[in-house]
């Protein structure tokens, strides 16, 4: 199965999911039961009842979001899509033992 060519059988919640979600490697259940009840072909699923996506599909659907504006990607950039930036969250070590930073230590001394 290639899902180039069961595109135009998917509805368009499972079309929109895929867009929104091109770095997926794997369909979760309920998609993979979506498109295999959509498809004209028999579509092969791991042991989970999942469907693995292949280079090949990966390539249409990043094409499919870049030309709906999902997504930006440069050519020449890897991407991870399922990640989130990690935040840096500072804690302030307070009490007698705690040392100021060069910074701070640098405007006392300008003051």
């Amino acid at each position: 199965m290639s899902l180039k060519d069961e595109w135009d059988h998917l509805d368009s919640e499972t079309r929109t999911w895929l867009l929104e979600n091109p770095g997926c490697l794997v369909v979760p259940r309920t998609m993979s039961a979506k498109i295999s009840k959509e498809a004209h072909e028999d579509i092969e699923h791991d042991p989970h009842g999942q469907v693995v996506l292949s280079r090949a599909d990966h390539d249409f659907i990043r094409e499919k979001a870049e030309a709906a504006g999902t997504i930006r990607v440069p050519a020449t950039d890897y991407q991870f899509f399922d990640t989130a930036a990690v935040p840096v969250i500072r804690t302030e070590i307070s009490g007698k033992h705690a040392a100021e930073s060069p910074d701070e230590a640098q405007q006392d001394q300008s003051i």
